[in-house]
């Protein structure tokens, strides 16, 4: 992979002015173009923008630009950095360690059990397996079926628990949102509730009751009892 420079404007202005390379060796080293580096000779571009020596930053050597001052027609080369920083690879599945391998058929049983909106693929991001063992445990034709237990894989350490979040996050977005009455029968709101005119319920014998019969029913009850004192 070739070398790329830093900052290329900036190391364009410190060329500029601490150089004798011509316009057309400095567009060319730091990919520029050569009105533009003679926009940044006359001030008319770049202001403020501070100048970068790319002898601090090690991406050229004095003898190259005394090389370049001596040839008009020298091209500057770019040196070799000297420490080398690994490219980054593709994600691939998640390194599961040999210790813990044996868990991640309980951790899928889990998986499937408590949240089924995931796909196998989240599943296999999730844990670091292959889509077949999910299937086989989906399908209940996992050679050890019998003997599998659900166990979270955030508490196995396989995953961690804003890892699980997400892929959880990510299955429930396009899931269709539940309409009332879909699910069953289920309690009103209180907005519906709140101003029902309830009316107490009276029964029957408060509603036959009447003062007439009442008294008379007293005064029958103290004659009966006077009688009873004079005998």
């Amino acid at each position: 992979m070739a070398t790329q420079l830093l900052m290329p404007k900036a190391t364009a202005v410190w060329l500029v002015d601490n150089t004798a390379l011509s316009f057309d060796q400095i567009a060319a080293f730091c990919k520029l173009h050569p009105l533009e580096v003679k926009a940044i000779a006359d001030g008319e571009s770049a202001q403020g923008i501070k100048g970068l020596d790319p002898l601090i930053t090690g991406q050229l050597s004095r003898e190259e630009i005394a090389k370049g001052e001596a040839d008009a027609n020298y091209k500057l080369k770019i040196l070799e950095p000297k420490v080398r920083v690994p490219e980054t690879k593709r994600k691939g599945p998640r390194y599961t360690p040999l210790s813990k391998r044996q868990d991640r058929p309980n951790a899928i049983l889990w998986l499937v059990r408590n949240h089924p909106e995931l796909k196998d693929a989240q599943i296999s991001r999730l844990i670091g397996t292959t889509k077949s063992t999910i299937e086989q445990i989906r399908n209940r034709t996992h050679w050890n079926s019998n003997n599998l237990q659900p166990m979270d894989p955030v508490t196995l350490g396989l995953s961690s628990q804003i890892d699980l979040d997400i892929e959880v996050e990510r299955s429930s977005r396009g899931r269709p949102v539940q309409q009332p009455g879909e699910g069953g029968d289920t309690l009103l709101p209180a907005s519906a509730t709140e101003n029902l005119d309830i009316q107490p319920t009276v029964r029957e014998e408060d509603q036959e009751l009447d003062a007439d019969k009442v008294f008379a029913k007293l005064s029958s009850l103290k004659g009966h009892q006077e009688n009873e004192d004079e005998e």
